[in-house]
């Protein structure tokens, strides 16, 4: 399948749930999905026989600045040879989205560093808790806005 014709199967599936896409002129074609429907789309795209994602190769968060923070979901269909990216958008004052680790257990420890790295809250994840900076640790260090402290337990942070 073409990322147009994912994108279709998708509209048409998820009407109220699929926000908007860029498929021509970029590398990686995505499509907006709204936070509380990232579960079902994914289950779905893994789930049926014309897509087959079985494959999360990547998930990562991105600040977007002006508050909005942002998973993507980087799919891959071994199966059917096609790949298409997923991106949901959410507010920093309230940053939760539907966790997808039930669908790919590899999502498990890419949910956690984005919680770890930008804050990101995902719904319904195993076990969120930092993965890559200590627990006590202040911030989301790769939020655009992010203070580095000068010191950390009494020691002085290097930078």
């Amino acid at each position: 399948m073409i990322a147009q014709e994912l994108y279709d199967l998708l509209k048409t599936t998820f009407s109220d749930g699929i926000l908007e896409a860029k498929l021509d002129g970029v590398i990686d074609p995505w499509v907006s999905v709204a936070p509380d429907r990232i579960l079902d789309v994914a289950r779905f795209l893994r789930d049926d026989e014309r897509t087959q994602f079985d494959l999360l190769t990547l998930l990562s968060g991105v600040d977007m600045t002006k508050g909005t923070l942002a998973a993507v979901y980087h799919l891959y269909s071994m199966k059917r040879n096609h790949k298409i990216v997923l991106k949901t958008f959410v507010p920093e004052t309230h940053p939760h989205v539907q966790s997808v680790a039930s669908i790919w257990r590899t999502a498990d420890w890419q949910e956690r560093e984005a919680f770890d790295m930008y804050g990101m809250i995902f719904d319904g994840h195993p076990d969120l808790r930092r993965i890559l900076m200590p627990d006590d640790w202040d911030g989301h260090p790769l939020r655009k806005d992010y203070q580095v402290p000068e010191f950390y337990n009494g020691m002085k942070v290097p930078y």
